[in-house]
């Protein structure tokens, strides 16, 4: 049965509020490391991959934001400590001195984990009837495959 946020019960709230934390903090550090790599990349793929990292991060920062509402919209609290989030991420921050090649390979890996984070979430979400955070969390799930698949073509 399909619930609208104040519909849920509060356990079911607090499970989806936890699980789009999740995807808040691994959206976040996953910006921030594609702003790196725009900032540091180098190479023959300097033009494509400066403009490709800096889209990331420009989608990214956009997400968090609709993650982060849908977290309030659930009457969670929406975590925006940057220690806390890279605390929680299961992705890693960069320094950003990589070959271009190793760039992509760790933009792939966190979009492939920010897609599976989220599909967790949005399978969370759906048992409990949530379809409104289950789209939004195959929307960006999306997304984030389509930036992998993107990312593996620049791999020589």
């Amino acid at each position: 049965m399909t619930q609208t946020a104040a519909a849920l019960s509060t356990d079911a709230q607090s499970q989806i509020v936890e699980a789009l934390n999740q995807s808040v903090a691994e959206t976040a550090v996953t910006t921030m490391l594609a702003q790196n790599f725009h900032w540091n990349v180098t190479g023959m793929a300097f033009g494509p991959l400066h403009d490709l990292f800096q889209k990331i991060y420009e989608d990214h920062f956009i997400a968090q934001d609709d993650l982060a509402e849908r977290v309030k919209a659930l009457q969670g609290h929406a975590e925006g400590m940057l220690a806390g989030m890279l605390e929680r991420s299961k992705v890693r921050e960069h320094d950003g001195k990589a070959t271009d090649q190793e760039m992509i390979k760790v933009m792939v890996a966190a979009q492939e984990t920010l897609a599976a984070t989220l599909a967790g979430c949005g399978e969370l979400a759906a048992g409990h009837g949530d379809t409104l955070t289950e789209d939004l969390c195959i929307a960006r799930g999306q997304i984030h495959e389509k930036f992998a698949w993107m990312l593996r073509a620049h791999i020589s």
